[in-house]
This record gives C-alpha cells, structure tokens and sequence, in this order.
C-alpha cells in the first residue's frame, strides 16, 4: 500500500485534526457506546484507516516497512492517560528468545505514534486525532527496555511470573492480558512444572511515554 515510510507518516499526518467521530464516518465503522469492553477501538479505528495489514499477528502493524502503529490517549492536559501494550509475553520455553529476536524488540524498533486527545470521561466521539511522529528508540532508550525486559524474563523462566508485579521495570511492565479473569495460559511453576496463569503482556509505562511526548513536542 506505501512505497515508504514517508507516505505512511503522511497518511496518518492527513488524520490530524479530526475527531474520531469524523474519521469512523469516513470509514463506515459505529462508535461504541463505551470503550470498557472495547478497550482496542481507537487503535483498530486507526489501524483500518491507515491499511494496516497485520491485525493480530505477532509481527509489525506495517511489515513492509518494519513500523509499528501504536495510539497514545492524552488527557487534555498533555499527560498519556495509560500504559502502551506492546505485545503478549511469551510465558514458555523462554531459553529459545534473545532480545534480538524478541516481539518486544521487533515492536519498539520503529513506532508510529498518534496522540488521541481527550480526557476519561470525554465522549469518545468528541476525542481528537493528534500529529503523528516516527520514534526510533535512542541507544539509552533501548538499553533500559531492554534491561527491564531481561529481568522480566528471567523471572518467568524462574517459574516467578505470579510474583511479577506491575511495579517491577523503569520503563517495561508485565501485567495480566485478557478479556476476563477466566483465561488461563500455562506457564513455568515454581518447582519448574507447569502451572494455568493469566495470560500476561508487555506493556510501556506511562511515564515513559510521557518522556517521549516531551521529547518530541515540548522540549
């Protein structure tokens, strides 16, 4: 669908400025009466209306050209109103994954980011599309991803995933990842067997996010 990045980047920079109302009319989609059971929307809304190809494969939303749609919520204040999934963390067999070739790696290493801006109790029709921007992770930046990410894992292959809190990692987070509390994934144990726990994903604190929407914007 795009030759480059550059067509991507301004594809998405065409979105700025409308309201999601505006652009899920353009796109034939209903705005849900909440975002509580769909917490996903905005990011589908905007992923359909840029052609991203990858749905819920684990790889790039843009894999032709290696680059990660990721929508970022701004409260009106200028503060991300939440974390950032990454992707589902992988609770077995963690011996055969380097962070080379980790999803979190693969993810994080080109990310189109679109602020949305609006706060919690905003209509979410109302909500507005913000300029979008091409983030490369610097070497400090993915130092300390990575560096979080290794301590995680190796907690899950020491059988400690229930152990792992949301407070664990300066600027990647492991927490439960699923519709409801009745999903259950196995995963390694304490004693090395294999246990039924909720499924857990990689998540970008908030504050890291916010740090990168300085850097770009207000900086």
């Amino acid at each position: 669908m795009y030759q480059n990045i550059d067509e991507l980047v301004h594809a998405a920079n065409q979105l700025a400025g409308l309201t999601l109302a505006e652009l899920a009319e353009r796109c034939g989609i209903m705005i849900p009466s909440s975002l509580r059971r769909e917490k996903g929307w905005i990011g589908q809304l905007l992923e359909f209306a840029l052609g991203a190809s990858a749905g819920s494969k684990p790889q790039q939303d843009f894999p032709e050209l290696g680059v990660e749609l990721k929508t970022l919520p701004i409260a009106n204040n200028g503060i991300p109103l939440e974390s950032t999934f990454v992707c589902t963390a992988p609770l077995l067999h963690q011996q055969k994954i380097t962070w080379e070739t980790s999803s979190v790696h693969h993810k994080l290493s080109a990310v189109l980011w679109i602020p949305v801006f609006g706060d919690r109790q905003q209509d979410i029709a109302s909500r507005m599309i913000g300029n979008p921007w091409l983030w490369h992770p610097t070497a400090e930046q993915e130092k300390i991803i990575r560096q979080d990410w290794e301590e995680i894992m190796e907690l899950i292959a020491l059988g400690k995933v229930e152990s792992i809190s949301a407070r664990h990692g300066e600027a990647l987070q492991l927490r439960p990842k699923a519709a409801n509390g009745q999903s259950l994934t196995p995963a390694i144990g304490g004693e090395g067997t294999i246990i039924q726990t909720r499924p857990r994903g990689f998540y970008l604190r908030s504050s890291f996010t916010r740090e990168l929407l300085h850097m770009q914007f207000y900086l």
